[in-house]
């Protein structure tokens, strides 16, 4: 069945990082989801992925650190980038008033 949901940006753009990130489709991570939120409080705490660890250098440069299987290292180059890119646009699309 098809719905519309008016959600929060930055809710938005988790949800297409993590589609990205786990090569899915944004509408089966959305209903995956869901369907883990409405079975409990139990599950959803402890089924999200943790956070990767940003850490600063001495240059000023950061560094980020994530587990060994987290999906952003069976990306590739080109991937990643395109996952950059489109946070930069999300990014620039909120500050003019024009979230998708």
């Amino acid at each position: 069945m098809k719905t519309t949901f008016d959600l929060p940006p930055e809710l938005v753009r988790e949800l297409k990082l993590r589609a990205v990130h786990e090569g899915r489709k944004l509408k089966d991570v959305a209903a995956d989801l869901l369907k883990r939120g409405l079975a409990g409080p139990e599950t959803t705490a402890k089924s999200l992925p943790a956070k990767p660890k940003i850490v600063i250098q001495a240059s000023g440069l950061p560094v980020v650190r994530c587990k060994a299987n987290a999906p952003a290292k069976r990306m590739t180059a080109g991937e990643l980038l395109a996952l950059e890119q489109a946070s930069l646009d999300q990014e620039d699309l909120q500050r003019l008033g024009h979230a998708l």
